[in-house]
């Protein structure tokens, strides 16, 4: 226990120096959606699975951001190597509208009989608009402010993912790889304005690390980094899980808030999720704080049965 401990402070504190702004959305339930940052985390678990959050960050403000994500991901070596996945997600902040919807796939290569790692791969499209409402301070509209539009590209990310049969897993990822510049040119009159909105690169640092029985459950404590190069988010999250039943847990993200997080499973392989982000930054003298509700489902496949073949000469 003492090493994988260990090894999550090496990946803390990796790029802890760096502390700017960042484009890609906040999710404190991460740990559930982390095909949507690293595609070789795609059915590294031996089931199928559904997850759908959705986020109301700071409460009361204006603007703020709302996102929501569902992943639906699956182990398909019984068919073919590796993990397969869908990732869809929604982030509306101010007039700005963005979209991604990804393939995922993740082909795994195995180390030992109880470890792997896995390579991982999305592709999909981003689609970024605006719907400004502007008011303005005279009855002449400015004809240099951005105007309504919407445009789509390619999007592609890249992860690595390292699984232990100890209950340890790490995972490094770069999102929108090709990082490609959205431009829209508006007309007026005889001049024309151009908007550009570049898609930056983000890099994703993961780590966690479950103990073993502990009472009637266990201790899940995890990590995720995430930089834009301007500006670093780290969140560090430690949960007691009740077997069958649920979860409650705190998360700690340093550019934003303190979280409980709580979670309940009402029939077997179904969670409820829910998170309260107590604001820490400086909208805390407006905001009521973030709200994040989380719905996953967990299926497995049956086990194939056995089938014998049998000589009638000797039944």
């Amino acid at each position: 226990m003492k090493k994988h401990l260990f090894l999550l402070c090496i990946l803390l504190f990796v790029f802890v120096g760096i502390i700017y702004s960042q484009q890609d959305p906040l999710l404190t339930h991460f740990f559930y959606n982390k095909m949507s940052f690293n595609p070789a985390s795609t059915g590294s678990e031996d089931y199928f699975v559904g997850a759908s959050t959705y986020r109301n960050q700071w409460d009361n403000v204006q603007g703020a951001p709302n996102s929501a994500a569902l992943n639906i991901e699956g182990n398909i070596e019984r068919f073919f190597p590796g993990g397969l996945g869908l990732s869809f997600f929604h982030d509306a902040i101010g007039f700005n509208r963005q979209n991604n919807l990804m393939l995922n796939y993740s082909y795994p290569v195995k180390i030992n009989s109880r470890n792997e790692v896995r390579f991982g791969l999305g592709i999909g499209m981003l689609n970024f608009g605006m719907r400004p409402d502007w008011v303005t301070s005279s009855s002449q509209f400015d004809k240099s402010l951005p105007t309504e539009f919407s445009s789509t590209g390619l999007d592609l990310n890249f992860g690595i993912y390292y699984k232990s049969a100890n209950n340890f897993y790490a995972g490094l990822s770069i999102t929108h790889i090709n990082g490609q510049e959205i431009k829209h040119s508006t007309e007026q009159g005889i001049l024309t304005f151009d908007q550009l909105y570049p898609i930056k690169r983000h890099l994703y640092l993961m780590g966690g690390y479950q103990t073993r029985k502990i009472g009637p459950g266990s201790i899940d404590a995890q990590m995720l980094l995430k930089t834009e190069f301007n500006f670093t988010s780290i969140d560090l999250n430690a949960r007691y899980m009740m077997d069958n039943l649920g979860y409650a847990g705190l998360t700690y993200r340093n550019s934003d808030a303190i979280s409980i997080i709580l979670g309940y499973m009402p029939i077997p392989n179904f969670t409820v999720g829910y998170a309260y982000d107590i604001t820490t930054n400086k909208l805390s003298n407006i905001s009521r704080g973030s709200h994040e509700i989380l719905l996953r489902y967990v299926y497995y496949l049956p086990i194939p049965p056995i089938e014998i073949s049998r000589h009638p000469r000797w039944l």
